[in-house]
């Protein structure tokens, strides 16, 4: 019987190692073998689970488990969770998030339509790369001309990104909404608004936020106050939260509205087909939203708080 069949033998030469330190160089001449031989006896303790290596990355990892286990469930290709403790600064930690996942996987030539949005604007402003990166796109995808939130506005969040690379930043000369279904047919058929959105229409990324029940998204609000006539009910529960401000059902799915059939940004059925959608939100008020962009496959990267992963996997208490 050889030394690599020897189990008693394998856990005495792996306790020397991993428990007390010794070098194998030392390990190789108490057993009259060579170091190569030391190397290939502690993996085959580890192969037949005589070592068992425990990586505690609890404290620099929190939420590693949480984050699988939403990923799992919802089949996306990754998730990022951060802390839920002090709502008042969510939005900053999601940007924060969202800036180094971002940051992480940006190429040369890559084109990013981009949303609007609070946590979106703080991830633009805390965005930052080593290596300048000309090539880069970033698209609007949402109207948002006017004094209304200005910070918030897809034209805005492109240009910061696009400073902060050295990359290239188009825009979106387009209102939220326009007065009826007929003018938005005309202003989508504006060339210099055309053009915008089919090139988001083919971006390599798209990188969204999600709006909550409509009497919470501040963006939505501030705009149904203003509108003469707009006739959006928010009491029959078929609203459910909106994406690139398109109010959407439990489902993902565009609801029949007046706002939607006025709003000027990227088609859902469009935004479905970008390869790689990233989606940054979190707070009670908007797990139902994101729970139905996940139910139309709106999102492959989800950037979310721990409360919300929880209530995304009905392990809330």
């Amino acid at each position: 019987m050889g030394y690599s069949d020897d189990k008693r033998l394998l856990v005495e030469l792996a306790s020397m190692y991993y428990n007390e330190g010794a070098k194998q160089e030392e390990i190789a001449k108490k057993f009259s073998i060579s170091r190569s031989l030391v190397s290939k006896y502690l993996a085959k303790a580890r192969s037949l689970g005589l070592v068992e290596i425990i990586i505690h990355d609890d404290l620099i990892h929190p939420f590693q488990r949480l984050e699988q286990k939403v990923q799992k469930k919802y089949q996306l290709k990754e998730v990022i969770c951060v802390h839920s403790i002090g709502e008042e600064s969510l939005n900053k930690r999601l940007g924060i998030a969202t800036a180094r996942y971002l940051s992480r996987i940006i190429k040369a030539d890559t084109t990013i339509a981009i949303s609007a949005g609070t946590t979106l604007h703080e991830a633009a402003v805390i965005f930052s790369v080593k290596n300048h990166l000309p090539n880069v796109r970033f698209i609007p995808m949402v109207g948002g001309l006017g004094r209304e939130h200005v910070s918030l506005q897809s034209n805005v969040i492109c240009e910061l990104l696009a400073n902060k690379c050295g990359g290239i930043a188009l825009e979106l000369h387009a209102p939220i909404t326009v007065d009826s279904a007929e003018a938005k047919e005309v202003f989508l058929s504006q060339s210099f608004i055309k053009n915008v959105l089919e090139e988001a229409k083919h971006a390599d990324i798209s990188l969204v936020g999600i709006g909550g029940t409509p009497v919470y998204s501040t963006m939505t609000k501030a705009y149904l106050a203003k509108e003469d006539g707009m006739k959006v009910d928010f009491t029959n529960g078929e609203i459910i939260g909106d994406i690139c401000y398109n109010f959407i059902d439990e489902e993902g799915s565009v609801v029949d509205c007046e706002w939607n059939k006025r709003v000027l940004s990227l088609e859902i059925a469009d935004l479905k087909k970008i390869p790689l959608k990233i989606a940054a939100a979190g707070g009670k008020d908007k797990i139902k939203g994101i729970k139905a962009a996940l139910t139309n496959r709106l999102i492959d990267v989800l950037i979310i708080d721990e409360d919300t992963a929880k209530f995304l996997l009905n392990e809330y208490i």
